[in-house]
């Protein structure tokens, strides 16, 4: 038996598409919504057009950007020899919530995994390789510490090492099978301090 009309109905599932939303949340948010100024749900509808539309990747450390290059990667503040990989924006965030790294990123949009279907050809490998050639000192690796993250980590590891570039592996503290989005900053810096060579 449905209970509401074929719009609420379809409002709901759309939302309930969106990750970490289940159909209570959804429904939540629909009549959150249905029950806000029309020039409110407008303002939403148009700024998520809007960043859909003209967000995309930074040219050099394939970050989500406004731009052609990121804050980050056009900053001379920041020490350029010095990359950290990571899987995700989300990851570089919670890196830069630390306040104390001050080289750059490489975003790879991703980690190898078989299981899935996702090989070294899938994720921004060949672009962190380009990179390279340019006056680099160290790479730091710091995907997650789930199967799929030390696959990765030893994988660019075994590419990097024959170029003379140091490889470093962020250390323990970030707990196996954890996001590092969700982790606090003390531990993703002890992590970040405590990185060791591979």
């Amino acid at each position: 038996m449905e209970y509401y009309s074929n719009q609420i109905n379809r409002l709901i599932e759309e939302l309930a598409r969106l990750p970490g939303i289940g159909a209570k949340s959804a429904q939540r948010l629909a009549f959150y919504l249905l029950n806000q100024p029309k020039d409110n749900v407008r303002q939403l509808a148009e700024t998520i057009m809007d960043a859909r539309e003209h967000i995309c990747y930074c040219k050099e450390c394939f970050t989500l950007t406004d731009r052609e290059l990121c804050p980050i990667c056009s900053s001379s503040q920041r020490d350029h020899s010095t990359i950290m990989v990571v899987e995700n924006t989300r990851d570089l965030a919670a890196y830069e919530k630390t306040g104390k790294y001050d080289g750059v990123y490489h975003v790879l949009h991703g980690a190898i995994s078989p299981m899935l279907g996702i090989g070294p050809g899938d994720i921004k490998l060949k672009e962190l390789m380009t990179r390279l050639q340019q006056d680099i000192s160290e790479v730091i690796i710091a995907t997650n510490s789930s199967l799929e993250g030390e696959t990765t980590a030893m994988y660019i590891s075994k590419l990097i090492k024959p170029t003379g570039i140091k490889v470093s592996r962020i250390a323990s503290g970030v707990p196996v099978g954890g996001d590092l989005e969700c982790i606090d900053e003390v531990t993703l810096l002890r992590a970040l301090e405590g990185r060791v060579e591979l």
